[in-house]
């Protein structure tokens, strides 16, 4: 299980967190830029991995009982 946030402008995207990787990386040169800024933030990085769990790992069951 993969969680993975993206922010986009203008269909483009810009950054993404992936948890497999487990930071933020930046696309465009206003992404990497939000991305090291992100990244530096031990709060918001420690809270965007554990959205994992929220989630995904609390979803997973539901989502196999019903198929």
């Amino acid at each position: 299980i993969e969680f993975i946030r993206s922010y986009y402008y203008n269909k483009l995207e810009l950054t993404r967190f992936s948890s497999s990787v487990g930071k933020f990386v930046g696309f465009t040169e206003y992404g990497v830029k939000n991305a090291a800024n992100w990244n530096n933030d031990a709060s918001l990085l420690s809270a965007t991995k554990a959205q994992k769990e929220v989630y995904c790992l609390n979803n997973i069951q539901i989502k196999y009982d019903n198929a």
